[in-house]
């Protein structure tokens, strides 16, 4: 065999490497790298529990009624114990609101999360809420979000305008559907609500009506459905690979009159 065709062979081989073995390689090492961050984190929550700061059972209990109850649920209390969740820095809240004091709202939280949690069991569960929270915190970062509050599977984050608002919903949606083995196996599907609206910021907190609309919204979305106000659709326009279905009207329980919902079509 000639120089010219082993070393033909051999270049051959070098592409094929470059092109299909190295990227997979990187792959499963980076898939790798996220079990043993998961890992890492199941640990520094167990060393935690014994310590006798926390319980495992009081960290259940609270996110099970968060999903039992979900979002609609959730409003059945006065607007301070709905928005009773971890608190942020309100100075971050003022900056990103408009003049008018109008801030987008977004609402998600796991479709039958009490379901799964029960199926795959609670150190499971623990695991998957963390690779879930990964990819939430991760868009929103990227679309310049603020995460206002979070608490089992379940978050509240605003921006200063719609459109981001709408693509980081559909970054989410992808970001779980192509997500690590562990999302996949689960079958874990997100459904999000957006509204567009005045909110008055108090310690770290926003509050009023359009805060529990764009709670409302999100209890009407199924699983891996983006649902979005009249008030989102109108004020984003035309998004890049991502269009508005047919309009819905809809009663929103404890909200008067009759409210318009429209789906984001992202797949």
């Amino acid at each position: 065999m000639s120089e010219i065709v082993i070393a033909s062979i051999a270049v051959a081989l070098i592409t094929f490497a470059l092109l299909w073995v190295k990227p997979r390689i990187e792959q499963r090492r980076d898939e790798r790298q996220v079990e043993q961050e998961e890992r890492q984190a199941e640990e520094d929550f167990e060393r935690l529990v014994a310590s006798g700061k926390a319980t495992v059972q009081g960290v259940l209990q609270t996110a099970t009624r968060v999903r039992e109850e979900g979002l609609g649920g959730m409003l059945r209390g006065s607007l301070d114990q709905v928005m009773g969740w971890a608190e942020e820095d309100e100075s971050e809240l003022r900056k990103l609101a408009g003049r008018d004091g109008r801030l987008a709202i977004l609402f998600s939280d796991i479709e039958d999360s009490t379901a799964t949690n029960q199926r795959v069991g609670d150190r499971a569960w623990l695991r998957i809420l963390s690779a879930h929270d990964r990819v939430v915190r991760e868009r929103v970062e990227h679309h310049s979000g603020h995460i206002v509050k979070s608490q089992g599977d379940g978050f509240m984050v605003v921006f200063s305008e719609p459109e981001p608002a709408v693509r980081c919903a559909v970054d989410i949606e992808r970001g779980i559907a192509e997500g690590g083995r562990r999302l996949r196996k689960a079958g874990v599907k997100v459904r999000i609500g957006i509204h567009y609206g005045r909110a008055v910021a108090k310690d770290g907190d926003i509050f009023g009506t359009n805060v529990a609309l764009a709670a409302r919204v999100a209890g009407e979305a199924q699983g891996e459905e983006i649902l979005v106000s009249s008030e989102v659709a109108e004020a984003t326009g035309e998004i890049d690979e991502v269009a508005f279905g047919a309009v819905r009207e809809v009663e929103l329980k404890g909200l008067e009159g009759s409210h318009e919902i429209v789906a984001v079509e992202w797949q």
